[in-house]
């Protein structure tokens, strides 16, 4: 762990994607850059543990989403992390008999031309919320409002559809068997960071930026912050003067929410790997589940949204007991004794997170650029919240952390 230095040309808020990202670019500018960090180790939102011995768990990022464009595709292969082109197991590879594959045809058209009414619509300029274009009386209502809260941790009714249709999506996900967050962690370990350290105030009315952090104050020539747009709207990092428009933009990009959970399961063999588990209910408060990823004797429950937070608010625990619940309710009660809970995140009540990846709610898509936006010359701006096109995503968050830097060294003096 760095030292913390009394002054420095620039300081980065935050060592998660977007923060490293923004140090790896300054490295060699000839200025001097540290990464201030409240938690005890880097990577943010993308966070790998061993759940157990023979378990890799992905509490955060697990998908190398639009993976022809995505930055940490090239940032893999120079780390040694090999990585999985297998298709993933949402649409296709369905297992059991709780969504048969004629419901399942039926579902995706449904959702299909949903999608399509909400491309139309942000093609006339006019911002609205996604729940807008649901066909009334559809019996597939409730699971496309599930699929919004696992796609964007929120439901329709909270989505703009004209930041939904800027996300750009290649439908290229790939994976990391050693882990997304074990990668952004690896790629952290190369630059300066300073860990423990909780910023709490930027100054910038005199002629340096001060930084009130808990291991004691320092001075910076330009400040890259990275936070998640909920600390800043939260204002738990305030600013000196304050900065409203900030405040504002960042109320109107929430931190929606999707947690996982990671169960272990007993004799693996019976069931298919990478298989997909879900049941045809008509409901928005349900849970999907990955089968043995990577051939992993576990299944993988995935939460997003409204029905998230309340398990979550049910405390430690909830969620896998859920999880289990649900998956005995699609393959009958012998694989009750067979499931055992192992890890869960709880991303809404992490204190350095507050939820897990942005959305703009409706009438507020032109956020992310107000977000975005340098203040004097001396404030700078990155995070997923900021990524016009690849918004709640580790990529996204690394490239927005190079356009942050890109943009004091087009100010600085270099060294």
């Amino acid at each position: 762990m760095s030292s913390l230095p009394s002054t420095v040309d620039v300081a980065i808020i935050g060592a998660g994607a977007a923060g490293l990202g923004a140090a790896h670019a300054l490295k060699d500018s000839g200025l001097s850059s540290i990464v201030l960090e409240a938690r005890d180790r880097v990577g943010g939102r993308a966070h790998t543990i061993p759940a157990s011995p023979d378990v890799v768990f992905d509490l955060g990022c697990g998908w190398l989403h639009s993976a022809d464009q995505n930055s940490f595709v090239a940032i893999a292969g120079q780390l040694n992390f090999e990585i999985n082109k297998d298709l993933p197991p949402w649409r296709e590879r369905a297992y059991g008999k709780a969504f048969p594959q004629a419901e399942r045809d039926e579902f995706v058209l449904a959702l299909d031309e949903f999608y399509d009414r909400i491309e139309q619509a942000a093609r006339g300029g006019k911002d609205s919320p996604a729940s807008c274009y649901l066909v009334s009386g559809n019996r597939w209502n409730p699971m496309i409002d599930a699929i919004s809260t696992y796609v964007n941790g929120c439901e329709l009714d909270q989505l703009s559809i004209l930041d939904f249709d800027a996300y750009e999506d290649t439908n290229f996900n790939w994976r990391l068997r050693r882990g997304y967050g074990a990668l952004v962690a690896a790629y952290g370990a190369q630059v300066p960071v300073a860990l423990n350290c909780e910023v709490r105030l930027i100054d910038h009315s005199g002629q340096r930026v001060r930084i009130e952090t808990s291991r004691g104050t320092l001075e910076a020539d330009s400040v890259i912050v990275t936070v998640p747009t909920n600390l800043i709207a939260d204002e738990a990092i305030r600013f000196s003067p304050a900065l409203p428009d900030k405040v504002d933009a960042a109320r109107g990009l929430p931190l929606g929410l999707a947690d996982k959970v990671m169960l272990a399961l007993d004799e693996p063999d019976a069931l298919p790997k990478e298989g997909n588990l879900r049941g045809a209910t008509m409901r928005t408060e349900m849970g999907t589940y990955h089968i043995r990823p990577f051939g992993q004797p576990c299944i993988e429950g995935f939460f997003g949204g409204r029905f998230a937070q309340a398990l979550e608010d049910d405390g430690d625990g909830a969620i896998a007991a859920h999880s289990i619940d649900e998956i005995v309710s699609f393959i009958g009660n012998d694989i009750r004794r067979k499931l055992k809970p192992l890890k869960e995140s709880r991303w809404s009540h992490d204190p350095y997170a507050r939820g897990s990846y942005s959305h703009a709610l409706p009438g507020h898509a032109g956020k992310r650029a107000v977000l975005a936006a340098p203040v004097d010359g001396r404030l700078f701006f990155a995070g997923e919240a900021t990524s016009p096109h690849f918004f709640s995503t580790a990529h996204g968050a690394r490239d927005s952390g190079e356009r942050a830097a890109k943009e004091v060294l087009a100010i600085s003096p270099r060294k």
